[in-house]
């Protein structure tokens, strides 16, 4: 039994797993020691960035998109993600229910249905506040941001690190198995352990903002059902609770656990989306979303060029700067997950379903949940934009899913498919972790379960902590911007080793 036992106890990279540790307590701890100078130190760096840097990240999503389009419609689009012997693991429903949990999650659900309300009083492009122009592009803005250039910024990670970890057989399912090429002592090396840590900082800064973000609105709809206090403990239980049942998704592995939860998960929201489509004011609904993608479609080129040079608003660096970074951000999270579920898929197929399937499922939450609230607002039903601001948007949230026919099994459906896309994103989020300090993993392996589990609660401390310090979550989501800086010049190694790669394996 014990000879059984030290060939697991070899796969963990002590290192990875150490500085992980270590990294989640260098998050926490300054922040709740000293919240004050914390928040101040972070959020100049974050203003000096995104002020001077902004630029990088508007250029880096447009090179994104042409190389990923560049890949899927050149000659290595055909070219098999595995073996010849390796066949699709995943079926494509399921499959893009994986990708589609582990992408978005529950942050989703949370800007989908009140992002138009932070556009609609300051709207781009110098617009007058609540005219019909900002309306308009009030409820297009987040299709855009939640669109293909988003989906790009996690496809491109996902290739890198597939086509090296199933084509050319490298045992490590890292970030750095993206930059192999142009890594002379290969992944084990400063350079790739660097490149490790960097994705560990913000994958765990990510995902703390995310539970954050979605705790309170989670809490404030089991507290609006249950006629409970919206407090503290509410909060905390609301976070065991989640940690429990990615514990237990994490516990049974992809198969048992990550597909069927996201497979039902698919299903509610669908039924979700249907139900407020059909109740509500569907006519609006579908008119404004029609004419939302039309302003996105034909605006596209603007919007991804836009820097506002002449009015210097603050608005591309408040929303566009900070998506594109959030999304850098989560890119190699998502990228090393979506990696392990599309052995057997092409570089088109992977392309083809990341950017369309990920677009268009974003954009159904925002078309309906969010026009739907948009809706309440115009024709004076319910005052959004008010209760945003006051008691908050969590609370906002709940009290739009109130205002639908049977108000309490809306929001119970609402509460069931945020915690469930939580659950998802922190279980996927897990693996990537326990992938990342395993020393070996090869194609079809999982990491071990206890270090699957072990993760799944340590994600739990961060959001925990900033429940004690005021403004926390705007600190650590400052510090995700700030640290994703870095990634930039990570995105260019990776596809630049990608492209070598592929063209030395297929040579015209």
């Amino acid at each position: 039994m014990n000879k059984a036992a030290r060939p697991d106890e070899k796969k963990i990279d002590r290192t990875m797993f150490a500085a992980t540790v270590a990294t989640i307590l260098l998050l926490c701890v300054p922040v709740a020691l000293a919240p004050v100078r914390s928040a101040d130190l972070i959020t100049q760096a974050y203003a000096a960035i995104t002020g001077r840097f902004g630029i990088l990240y508007l250029l880096y999503g447009i090179g994104t998109l042409g190389f990923l389009l560049y890949l899927a419609f050149g000659r290595f689009g055909k070219v098999v993600l595995g073996g010849r012997d390796d066949h699709i693991e995943f079926p494509t429903h399921s499959w893009v229910a994986m990708l589609f949990c582990a992408g978005v999650g529950a942050g989703l659900l949370y800007w989908a249905v009140i992002e138009w309300g932070y556009y609609i009083d300051a709207p781009p492009f110098g617009l007058e506040p609540r005219s019909a122009e900002a309306i308009e592009w009030s409820a297009s803005y987040g299709l855009y941001h939640w669109g293909l250039t988003a989906w790009a910024l996690y496809c491109l990670p996902t290739l890198a690190i597939a086509y090296p970890y199933y084509v050319r057989k490298i045992p490590y399912l890292r970030l750095s198995t993206a930059c192999n090429e142009l890594l002379p002592n290969g992944v084990n090396s400063r350079r790739g352990r660097l490149i490790d840590f960097l994705y560990m900082l913000n994958l765990i800064g990510g995902t703390g903002t995310s539970l954050g973000l979605s705790t309170p609105m989670i809490a404030a709809s089991f507290a609006r059902m249950t006629g409970m206090s919206h407090d503290f403990l509410l909060e905390v239980s609301v976070v065991v609770f989640c940690i429990a049942i990615f514990g237990t998704s994490a516990w049974l592995g992809l198969q048992k656990g990550f597909r069927r939860l996201a497979d039902i998960n698919m299903i509610v929201a669908l039924a979700l989306l249907f139900f407020v489509l059909a109740v509500g004011p569907t006519l609006f609904i579908l008119k404004t979303g029609l004419n939302s993608i039309g302003l996105v479609v034909q605006n596209f080129v603007r919007l991804s060029s836009w820097t506002d040079p002449v009015g210097n608003s603050g608005f591309v660096e408040s929303w566009t700067v900070f998506y594109w970074a959030w999304w850098i951000a989560y890119g190699p999270f998502v990228g090393i997950f979506v990696t392990r579920i599309s052995r057997g898929r092409t570089i088109r197929q992977v392309i083809g379903g990341m950017l369309t399937f990920g677009s268009l499922g974003a954009a159904m939450f925002f078309i309906v949940l969010g026009n739907y609230a948009l809706h309440l607002e115009l024709s004076g039903l319910l005052p959004v934009t008010s209760l945003m601001k006051e008691p908050g948007e969590a609370a906002a949230i709940a009290e739009v899913f109130m205002t639908l026919p049977l108000g309490y099994l809306a929001l119970a459906a609402f509460f069931v498919v945020a915690v469930v896309f939580l659950a998802t994103t922190y279980d996927s989020a897990s693996y990537t972790l326990a992938s990342v300090s395993t020393a070996r993993l090869e194609a079809g392996e999982n990491p071990l379960r206890w270090n699957r589990v072990f993760w799944a609660c340590a994600l739990g401390v961060l959001p925990i902590t900033l429940m004690f310090v005021d403004g926390g979550l705007k600190v650590v989501l400052s510090a995700t911007i700030v640290v994703s800086l870095p990634l930039l010049l990570v995105g260019v190694l990776m596809a630049m080793s990608l492209i070598r790669s592929l063209r030395a394996d297929h040579p015209r």
